[in-house]
């Protein structure tokens, strides 16, 4: 500290320093220097202990340095001074997620089970074809069922349907957008970046302040940032595979930048754009549990009370249960997707 002490006197900032000093509680650097002198502090100092000159090192040496403290509360203060005008803006724009989860909940609890599960087993043979994945799909339902877990996987299935719904559409969309300009590419990839980097717990933080805890599209939110990535990622990759030589003869019999893009270049990039609503689906799940911390209903609520109350076997058995509905979608994504690929191979 004496090193900076010095560094100040140096640059001829001491009287700035202490003309800025706010009246606070005095140092243990300062305090020393009163009682026993500037001996009692140079001592132990040398070269080798330097501290690395950071705000609150620096503060210490002259207070008119502001603190980490009051660093990180800028931030604070400035988010919350743009709060009620983005609540306003983002409150209409994101109200439909809130309808969507809230109106698939009561659907999913609403019609009884004998009725659920078999729309369940039509929908996986259709996309599919396989009566093997039917049958593992059925007998995994019928199994959660039996322990008590079939409302929990049904919410937690209502919310990745939901928010797997709102990904595709605000995801291809962008890809498409990315593809067909390398301007806008570079715009959101770091954004892409950010989004896949950021610690999942760093997502609810600022959502917390904007919506209620009450409100079912602070966790749907949530989930689409952390899921939308993969999608969009790949729906622009998909494009710019499409052979160039495919594109030049679509041009050659007349076809409009419309026409290429729904009847050519879509069609040939819809394995890639499977692919990524494969991971968007898994992605979407893995951050259920999260989602819990805040309100989300299903299998992660019962993670989570696992959790909190030391009860192995409730968590462990939800963990299981996520993990059954995780390899039940990635099978019949990837199955549905095996399909699609075979078709165009014909």
């Amino acid at each position: 500290m004496a090193f900076y002490d010095k560094l100040m006197e140096t640059l001829g900032l001491e009287e700035w320093c202490d003309g800025n000093a706010q009246g606070g509680p005095m140092s243990m650097a300062d305090l020393l220097k009163h009682t026993k002198g500037d001996d009692a502090v140079s001592d132990g100092d040398s070269i080798w202990n330097t501290p690395f000159p950071s705000l609150d090192e620096l503060n210490s040496a002259c207070p008119a340095v502001p603190k980490t403290r009051d660093f990180t509360d800028s931030v604070e203060n400035g988010f919350l001074s743009i709060k009620d005008p983005l609540k306003t803006v983002l409150d209409p724009i994101t109200q439909p997620l809130s309808w969507a989860l809230d109106g698939s909940m009561a659907l999913f609890e609403a019609v009884p089970w004998f009725v659920v599960i078999p729309v369940f087993l039509l929908v996986v043979y259709w996309a599919s074809r396989s009566m093997a994945l039917v049958a593992f799909v059925g007998i995994s339902f019928l199994g959660m069922a039996f322990i008590d877990h079939y409302l929990p996987a049904i919410q937690t299935l209502s919310i990745i349907f939901v928010c797997t719904t709102f990904s595709v559409a605000l995801g291809v969309p962008i890809g498409i957008l990315m593809s067909r300009s390398d301007t806008m590419q570079r715009i959101v990839v770091p954004i892409l970046d950010m989004l896949q980097t950021l610690p999942t717990f760093v997502y609810l933080i600022p959502l917390i302040f904007l919506f209620s805890v009450t409100e079912s599209k602070l966790y749907g939110i949530a989930i689409i940032l952390y899921a939308v990535v993969p999608v969009i990622r790949l729906t622009d990759l998909g494009i710019r595979l499409v052979d160039k030589e495919v594109l030049e003869a679509a041009h050659a019999f007349g076809m409009t930048d419309r026409q290429k893009l729904f009847k050519v270049q879509i069609p040939l990039a819809l394995p890639n754009i499977m692919a990524g609503v494969n991971q968007t689906i898994m992605m979407s799940l893995a951050m259920v549990v999260i989602a819990s911390l805040v309100s989300a209903p299903g299998l992660g609520v019962l993670v989570l009370r696992g959790i909190r109350n030391l009860e192995l076997g409730v968590g462990l058995v939800a963990g299981l249960g996520i993990v059954l509905l995780a390899v039940l979608l990635d099978r019949v994504t990837k199955t549905a997707l095996a399909r699609v690929n075979a078709a165009q191979k014909h």
